[in-house]
């Protein structure tokens, strides 16, 4: 093995889904990009970790709720668009063509065109470390998607996406809740 610097070793492990994070202020939606996210267990729990120097943040602060919505390797470019700019000065649904359906609970949208979404409530935030700890609400899949990779962000500017899917059930019952 080489030796690898210690200010990229979080290039190794990184590489969870990216995601779109969708909010609203109380005045009016918005979305971000978000790479680092967090099952916490079988629950519908989950966490993602973004700060004060973000936009939506103040939104999650103070609203509590949120959108988390799955895009797909082909929205690469829209994914990556959303995130370099801030809902501060662009309405990003417009200016990305993101289509929306409102949600059944929460005031955040939901993203048509994405492989999921998923309503939450945020429960917690652990400070100092911006880490939002949510609780899944309601969840949906548009099963009519063909294009079912999704995207995992490598940290340095590249992407990686999955696709192949290895089944393992059998061997990992015992381990698993019922009805998973």
């Amino acid at each position: 093995m080489r030796a690898l610097k210690l200010s990229k070793a979080f290039t190794l492990l990184e590489s969870g889904p990216v995601v779109l994070v969708c909010t609203y202020d109380g005045h009016k939606a918005n979305v971000m990009t978000i790479s680092w996210t967090m099952v916490v267990d079988f629950t519908p729990v989950f966490a993602i970790t973004t700060g004060a120097w973000n936009h939506s943040f103040i939104a999650l602060r103070e609203q509590r709720e949120c959108v988390i919505a799955i895009p797909t390797i082909d929205m690469l470019d829209t994914v990556v668009g959303i995130g370099i700019c801030s809902g501060t000065d662009t309405d990003k649904f417009t200016a990305f063509g993101l289509s929306t359906k409102p949600a059944r609970h929460v005031r955040a949208p939901l993203i048509l065109g994405c492989l999921a979404n998923i309503e939450c409530r945020v429960t917690d935030i652990v400070e100092p470390h911006g880490i939002i700890i949510l609780e899944g609400l309601a969840a949906y899949l548009d099963r009519q998607r063909t294009e079912r990779r999704v995207i995992h962000a490598v940290g340095d500017g590249t992407f990686i996406a999955d696709g192949c899917r290895y089944d393992r059930r059998r061997m990992m019952a015992s381990k698993l809740p019922p009805g998973l």
